[in-house]
């Protein structure tokens, strides 16, 4: 197998660049008037562990043939993509200015035109689907380079998930890795009365994956997860995230209401101050 060159330019701090993150969708959620605050904050400390340190990944050469593929299947929660992207120097800040503005390449749902970004996503269910292509094809060309994909737990009610976990095992893709993000809450209600996942673990086992679950805000235990080699031989990876929807904003924090809520200035002016405030002790 090929071994892959491209790397992160350095490893970051992870937890101040997720402090970044998550003040940076604030900023773009508010200005533009938007929704999916509370999912991008969920995945935030997820976004700075992967373009901080796990993906291999350079800002300078973001179609490099041979670096890892991140597919963000939860496309509504593309803020903390499009922040992670600039804050790690794959495209200016001054863009994230433009989030869901007419004709912007930042798009209410990630885009594929944004340097950095492999694959739009908005219809839920598409993005493990394609990235088992991904996977797939790296296998039989015999290239080093994994594939990442972000979900979330609403999204795992549509059978074509079920069906790449299937395809992804019976593959043995072990050059794919899955990170659920399981904050419990989609949005109208929680999970548990949408439709039902537990028991999550065991039916991934059961499916062939090998499977771990770890606090999605621990960035000790996803950098080990996600930096290392694969888990178990012949074996695609899957990574449950418990995670806290609203992550690091006291008043968003289990809101199911900010799944589609934008703030006012005020409630930015304190968003960005908890966040601020809790990254000076970090």
């Amino acid at each position: 197998m090929k071994q892959t060159q491209v790397i992160a330019a350095r490893p970051y701090e992870t937890r101040p660049l997720a402090a970044r993150i998550r003040s940076q969708a604030l900023r773009m959620v508010t200005r533009a008037k938007a929704s999916h605050i509370g999912s991008a904050l969920s995945i935030a400390d997820i976004m700075a562990v992967l373009y901080g340190r796990a993906l291999r990944v350079h800002p300078g050469a973001p179609r490099h043939p041979e670096r890892d593929r991140f597919i963000l299947s939860k496309g509504h929660a593309c803020v903390a993509v499009y922040a992670a992207l600039a804050e790690t120097g794959f495209i200016d800040p001054a863009l994230l200015e433009t989030y869901g503005a007419d004709g912007s390449m930042l798009m209410a749902h990630i885009s594929h035109k944004v340097p950095g970004a492999e694959f739009s996503t908005g219809a839920l269910g598409h993005g493990l689907p394609f990235g088992t292509g991904k996977a797939v094809a790296a296998k039989r060309r015999g290239e080093a380079w994994r594939t990442v994909v972000l979900t979330s737990d609403g999204e795992w009610g549509e059978g074509s998930n079920w069906e790449a976990a299937l395809f992804a095992a019976h593959h043995g893709l072990d050059n794919l890795i899955c990170i659920l993000d399981y904050n419990k809450l989609q949005s109208l209600r929680t999970v548990d009365e949408t439709l039902r996942l537990e028991p999550l673990h065991s039916k991934f086992e059961a499916f062939g994956w090998a499977v771990r679950e770890v606090d999605g805000h621990d960035h000790d235990a996803l950098t080990t997860a996600l930096e290392g080699p694969p888990w178990v031989a012949n074996k695609p990876m899957m990574l449950i995230c418990h995670t806290t929807k609203g992550k690091g904003v006291s008043f968003m924090e289990n809101k199911v209401e900010w799944h589609y809520r934008n703030p006012t200035p005020e409630l930015l002016e304190a968003a960005l101050a908890e966040i601020e405030g809790e990254n000076s002790h970090a």
